[in-house]
């Protein structure tokens, strides 16, 4: 097996390098899908959040599903509904199907992501695991940079719709490959019952809560079409922690979640995720509608973007063992204050590259130490034998994180996100307010780290560059 061990890693950490570019890849197509497609601002919405809402809603079940029945079989399962969910989405023809094929994308990763993390585990033994591991983690950084350019070079030459189509040939690559090189094996332990209803509730209260977000940018916060969902996702999330408290196999212990270090981490990670695909969902329609740029050219402008991302990552995985948590989390998210607020100077009449960028680009160092605090000092302050629990509430947050942010920015622009707004300047007052409120959130966000996120250093082994 030693061998056959690093083919094993690079092909499953290429059906990863799938689902992470899907995150980003789609924020610069997104601009020419909804012309081609005619869609609203909350169907545009729904393209990216419907993907990140499944995908994390259902990841802790994916993995509690590979413990039950093997890795070995739910991988194949997500990787094949994941290329045939990629297939639909490239031969939408309209809004609905599209947001369809995009959270059946996300149902696939969250049977996929899990299972394969699962088998790097399983396959490598000792030092070898931890280079298996690094490499896992490095993936991240690179499929956020990738993502963005390659969304721009897909889009601008053979169309938007080979962003879905190029996984397919990929998934059938892996699904021919990865079972002939990966043992067999068997499911970890005796098999346990699956907490599906805590799954389903707790992605039915996130839905309707991104409904009544997205919802509200044109109905109004006192509009019932407002208020019943949110209601209703207020009244769902309580049904899953009492759901979680009787459970026999609970999806998320209570205690698990109580404990501050995962509060702590959650936050972070929820708040870093929530601006992250938030400014890259203004800045590409931003960029595209009112300064008219290409795909390929956005694209191009975003790359400096995600290589910060993966810069500032690394960085603050190298100093979060020296200083601690706390002053990192602080330093993260004061940095994305100030990226995001320079980011509001932006016009018609001014280049992108002197007041769009800089900002983003400084906003985006910040996001990445962001990351790193977020899931080491969850890590490094739970209990042995609650690691992967809390492992799987941060990755859970990650993506959910992402769908909130989306929601709420396109909320707050909504005015210049409508259909046949003038590009002048009062048409982007809608993107300035949702630079503003990401500028403020970031800001909020270091205030209550300096209280929330532990004190101290975590040891060397539990530091990573996050998700």
């Amino acid at each position: 097996m030693k061998d056959k061990g690093w083919a094993v890693l690079v092909l499953l950490c290429l059906a990863q390098f799938m689902l992470i570019i899907d995150i980003t890849v789609v924020q610069v197509a997104l601009p020419t899908i909804g012309t081609d497609l005619a869609l609203t601002r909350e169907a545009l919405t729904w393209v990216v959040t419907a993907y990140t809402l499944c995908f994390g809603g259902l990841m802790v079940l994916g993995g509690r599903l590979a413990d039950a029945v093997g890795a070995r079989r739910t991988m194949p399962a997500g990787l094949a509904l994941f290329s045939l969910a990629s297939l639909l989405c490239g031969l939408a023809t309209t809004g609905s199907l599209l947001v369809a094929g995009r959270a059946l994308q996300g149902v696939g990763a969250a049977l996929l992501s899990p299972s394969a993390l699962a088998l790097i585990t399983t396959t490598f033994e000792g030092e070898r695991r931890n280079r298996a591991l690094g490499v896992w983690a490095a993936i991240g950084g690179t499929g956020a940079a990738l993502g963005v350019l390659l969304g721009g070079v897909l889009t601008a030459g053979p169309g938007w719709k080979w962003v879905f189509f190029v996984n397919v040939p990929i998934g059938v690559i892996l699904l021919v490959a990865i079972p002939s090189l990966v043992d067999a094996g068997s499911p970890h332990g005796k098999r346990q019952r699956l907490d599906i209803p805590g799954a389903l509730s707790v992605t039915l209260a996130t839905a309707l809560l991104i409904y009544g977000l997205v919802t509200a940018g044109d109905a109004g916060w006192s509009a019932w079409a407002t208020l019943v969902p949110l209601l209703g996702a207020v009244v769902i999330y309580g049904g899953f922690v009492l759901i979680e408290r009787t459970a026999r196999n609970p999806l998320m212990r209570a205690e698990t979640l109580a404990r501050r270090p995962v509060i702590s981490g959650t936050f972070v990670m929820l708040l870093a995720t929530g601006l992250m695909l938030g400014l890259f969902f203004l800045s590409s329609l931003y960029l595209q509608h009112v300064l008219g740029f290409s795909a390929l050219r956005t694209g191009l402008t975003f790359l400096p973007v995600a290589i910060a991302i993966t810069l500032g990552a690394h960085l603050g995985g190298h100093l979060i063992g020296k200083v601690g948590g706390r002053p990192i989390a602080v330093a993260a998210f004061v940095l994305t204050a100030v990226g995001a607020a320079l980011m509001t100077r932006i016009s018609p009449e001014t280049s992108a590259y002197t007041t769009l960028l800089p900002g983003f680009v400084i906003a985006a160092f910040g996001i990445g130490p962001a990351f790193v605090t977020a899931t080491t000092t969850t890590m490094a302050n739970v209990p042995h034998g609650e690691t992967g629990v809390a492992s799987g509430v941060i990755n859970t947050f990650h993506e959910l994180g992402g769908s909130i942010g989306v929601a709420v920015v396109s909320t707050v622009a909504a005015a210049s996100l409508a259909p046949n707004v003038a590009a002048g300047a009062a048409g982007i007052g809608g993107f300035t307010s949702g630079l503003t409120l990401c500028a403020v959130a970031a800001g909020a966000a270091a205030v209550i780290s300096l209280v929330l996120v532990p004190k101290g250093r975590p040891a060397a082994a539990f530091v990573g560059h996050g998700h």
